[in-house]
């Protein structure tokens, strides 16, 4: 059974030199009571998901700390929220670092105790599930930039591009348990048929009424068929039957969860003409492809949505570059003004503005970055040489404007 490296690990090993306590929120399944096991050694490990120790953590939290005394790995902590009032009083005698390590598939509930109880003294920690990087086994575990140094560190590691092998990974997705071992495309479906009713059952089933779960499910349908677009309230309430209040309720729940991402407009008060909208992008392609119907990747391939899923692909591993490296929350951004110019993708560092266009085409032609130009005098800030990323199988440049890769070298 094979075990990937998980860059991950680096944040961990990091934030523990400094912090008492460490929160790593994510995706249920993506590996984060795993990574924790592994990076920290002989650290003992409890879960709340038992029901005996989640009752003793409920009705009397002193004594399940005074049993379970640092250090200690807690796994679906936001299931007993009282017990962060409690560890505040104790990293408060003792600032010791490396002391509570919590981990939980919800982060609202989570998040919202970390803000109460241990705002300040907590290491926040976001995980998503594999990435391309750590597939190919590439040590390089820096966030992604369009640089020639950056690519000059990718290109010495990964492995060569093959097209066939990248659409694979798109049509799997990402969670490990899927890599462990060989699979098929029906161990495929089986996955992902039971995570979909654990996911449901665990994590929704407390947040919503019992009468509403299928609409909830038509309402992830929904928002798996619209990713890489826009983000359209309206649309999704027809799909599910729901009112605007409800659907964005709803998608509150998917965003802390894990699920999905919603990337925010870049807009600068000098233009008035730009939409404001986020861009609707789940982050697990394979639950993506299982949503959909798409059960083998030659459906997917050839299906009016494939652009769009390559997309998400490319936004989810970029993001995923971000997480690894401790950055929770990324200056990533698109563009789009009501004359229907667009950038994929932007991010900025610092003054500078790198510009992403994301195309799932194997011929670049320079007329698919054509908006760089125009946009940058738009927003009159300082561009950098930015990236077409798609299927191309070779580096090549068009001048100053960009790079042109594959997602080997995101």
């Amino acid at each position: 059974m094979k075990f990937y490296k998980r860059h991950i690990a680096q944040v961990i090993n990091r934030q523990n030199r400094r912090k008492s306590t460490l929160i790593v929120t994510g995706p249920r399944q993506v590996g984060k009571s795993t990574i924790l096991k592994k990076t920290l050694g002989d650290v003992k490990y409890v879960t709340l998901d038992d029901p005996i120790l989640r009752m003793q953590a409920l009705e009397d939290t002193k004594a399940f700390l005074a049993e379970n005394k640092p250090p200690i790995i807690v796994d679906e902590i936001q299931k007993a929220p009282s017990i962060f009032d409690y560890i505040k009083m104790e990293v408060d005698v003792s600032e010791t670092p490396g002391q509570y390590y919590l981990s939980g598939s919800h982060s609202f509930d989570l998040m919202k105790g970390v803000t109460e109880s241990l705002a300040g003294r907590a290491g926040i920690i976001k995980m998503l599930g594999l990435s391309l990087r750590e597939i190919n086994e590439v040590q390089h575990a820096e966030a992604f930039v369009p640089t020639d140094t950056h690519f000059s560190k990718l290109e010495a590691q990964a492995p060569d591009f093959h097209y066939n092998t990248i659409v694979e990974i798109i049509h799997k997705g990402s969670y490990p348990e899927l890599y462990k071992t060989e699979s098929d495309l029906k161990d495929w479906r089986d996955y992902y048929s039971s995570y979909l009713q654990s996911y449901l059952e665990k994590d929704v089933k407390d947040l919503i009424n019992a009468e509403n779960m299928s609409a909830f499910l038509k309402f992830i349908q929904g928002t798996a068929a619209l990713s890489g677009e826009q983000l359209n309230i309206q649309l999704l309430g027809e799909i599910c039957g729901k009112n605007a209040n409800t659907v964005k309720r709803w998608l509150s729940i998917l965003e802390m969860s894990g699920h999905i991402y919603l990337l925010q407009s870049y807009h600068s008060n000098q233009n008035k003409r730009l939409i404001k909208t986020p861009k609707l992008y789940f982050l697990d392609t394979g639950l993506v492809c299982y949503l959909g119907g798409w059960n083998t990747p030659q459906q997917l391939t050839s299906g009016a949505r494939w652009g769009h899923i390559f997309e998400t692909y490319v936004v989810s591993e970029i993001l995923k570059t971000y997480y690894n490296d401790g950055i929770v929350n990324p200056k990533l951004f698109y563009y789009r003004d009501k004359d229907k110019r667009e950038i994929d993708m932007i991010i900025e560092e610092g003054d500078t503005l790198f510009p992403i266009e994301i195309k799932v085409t194997t011929a670049p032609d320079k007329g698919m970055v054509a908006s760089f130009e125009v946009v940058e005098k738009q927003i009159k800030k300082s561009f950098s040489k930015g990236a077409l990323i798609c299927m191309y199988d070779k580096t090549i440049s068009f001048g100053d404007k960009c790079y042109v890769i594959n997602p080997n070298l995101v």
